[in-house]
């Protein structure tokens, strides 16, 4: 399933623990997960892949770290 993070709303977002969620559940290499983890806190929206085993746990996760998130497929 595609997945477009827009935004994190939060007021002291933990970069450690949204690299962590994009290489859990969208399957990155740690390097890869935290400069998307980047661009997404700059503003830049991001595009990640999630297996659909692991859908519901992936939007628990983005939901807990207030990252705003739209469904593309």
């Amino acid at each position: 399933m595609q997945l477009q993070l827009l935004s994190c709303d939060a007021k002291k977002p933990d970069k450690r623990a949204i690299a962590k969620a994009l290489e859990t559940y969208a399957n990155l290499g740690n390097y890869e997960a935290k400069e998307l983890t980047g661009f997404l806190l700059e503003g830049s929206p991001v595009e990640i892949e999630v297996d659909g085993k692991t859908t519901s746990s992936a939007f628990r996760a983005l939901r807990k770290l207030d990252i705003d998130y739209e469904i593309m497929d």
